[in-house]
């Protein structure tokens, strides 16, 4: 049998023939990411004599940034130390964003190579058929001293993409769809192909990737093709050489998804699996907070969605709608195309880039009873705030178009208004 996506770019890290589901590899790393939340508790990453290879890791401030107390501005401080004593790669205020879309602009997260980073949505690299996983910090810490690490090579479940979104419907529907009718993906990999692929652009397979860790998938891998090269084209020198899965490849599954069956969907609060529904069926629900942001829907692709449903409307009086860019660069873009005006005026606050509200940490606290809708990452019990609050999840589209009813809202019935030429 021939080998998955995956199954090719571990081999290829381990310097192995092949790999099969069940094996445990030990494979190169290509980069290493630190971030602001692996220094902001004392002692949890000690400095060591040296470091791998100072090109090849990098520092993002991200979680928390600016700091919001005397805690955190003291980890931060101590991050900023690393950096220069080590001479790694550092990005911190004024030039920032979450690490994930850093990875991206900067040209890290490249085809048939391997990343690692301490956060649990690392795998959103893998829109780049990158091998992209979350690590724990104590095995980062290994990475960054050796450049090595292992993993257990568990089973891939594929979906093969096809037909046509249709309007009002994006990417991030699509992941709610295989969330709702397949539930969690424990102990197993997923791969992204199919003829439709091609129709999504890159911010739409990071939003499925980003989101494949609350499907608790392992890794996420897409096909790079001619989409992924463009990308790319301009953002890295260094060679890359994309992996494809054999056409004997040995599945856990293969599955079939009509994107034209798909709707606008929520998640429903407290967790993702097999808590999905249409927005149909919740349309009226009350809500007192709207965010977009993270690194699931924060791209400029995102902010031009949200603002062709903003654009000469206004945010309910019940609701605070907090939007946040995923980078300094998506911040100066929006800047320049005039996202930031639309948002402001439609009553919106925008915030710096950071990961801010979809961990709960800063800019966009819920507190008590209140209902969060959101465009970012995760849903369960107190993430984004209070214990007693409820988040649920959705597109861009669905939350601007909520933000605007002050309660769930579908985004199709809220005719997308033609945006200025930049």
């Amino acid at each position: 049998m021939g080998m998955t996506m995956l199954e090719k770019l571990l081999a290829r890290a381990a310097g192995k023939a092949k790999v099969s589901a069940g094996d445990i590899v030990t494979v190169k790393v290509d980069q290493a990411v630190l971030l602001d939340s692996t220094f902001t508790i004392p002692g949890r990453f000690p400095f060591p004599e040296k470091v791998w290879d100072p090109d090849r890791i990098a520092l993002v401030f991200d979680h928390t940034i600016p700091a919001p107390n005397i805690t955190i501005a003291n980890g931060l401080k101590n991050g900023r130390n690393f950096a220069a004593r080590y001479g790694i790669k550092f990005y911190g205020e004024g030039r920032q964003g979450i690490s994930h879309q850093l990875m991206a602009e900067l040209g890290m997260a490249r085809p048939g190579s391997v990343l690692m980073c301490s956060d649990s949505h690392t795998c959103a690299s893998g829109a780049f058929n990158c091998a992209a996983r979350g690590v724990g910090s104590e095995e980062l810490l290994y990475v960054v001293c050796t450049g090595r690490t292992w993993f257990i090579v568990y089973p891939t479940i594929r979906y093969e993409l096809k037909g046509k979104l249709r309007p009002g419907v994006y990417p991030r529907d699509i992941i709610h769809y295989i969330a709702g009718k397949y539930g969690d993906h424990v102990g197993h990999n997923v791969e992204y192909a199919g003829p439709a692929v091609r129709g999504i652009d890159m911010s739409g397979r990071q939003t499925m990737s980003t989101m494949s860790a609350e499907l608790s998938a392992e890794f996420a891998l897409f096909e790079a093709d001619e989409v992924t090269a463009a990308y790319l084209a301009g953002r890295t020198t260094e060679p890359w050489e994309p992996v494809f899965a054999d056409e004997d490849a040995e599945y856990a599954e293969v599955r079939d998804i009509d994107l034209d069956e798909v709707e606008p969907l929520i998640v429903m609060p407290h967790f993702v699996p097999g808590n999905v529904k249409p927005v149909s069926e919740v349309k009226g629900l009350k809500i007192d907070q709207a965010f977009i942001g993270s690194c699931a829907n924060a791209r400029i692709e995102d902010l031009r969605i949200a603002a062709t449903v903003l654009r000469g409307r206004h945010v309910h009086p019940d609701v605070r709608m907090i939007i946040t860019p995923s980078s300094s660069d998506v911040m100066k873009q929006a800047s320049k195309e005039g996202l930031i005006e639309i948002f402001i005026e439609a009553g919106a606050l925008v915030t710096n880039a950071t990961c801010g509200a979809c961990l709960g940490g800063s800019m966009g606290v819920v507190g008590d009873g209140e209902r969060c809708l959101t465009s970012s990452t995760r849903n369960f019990k107190g993430r984004m705030g209070s214990p007693n609050s409820e988040v649920l999840m959705g597109s861009p589209a669905t939350v601007a178009a909520s933000a605007i009813a002050g309660s769930i809202a579908d985004p199709r019935e809220y005719a997308p208004l033609e945006l200025e030429p930049a």
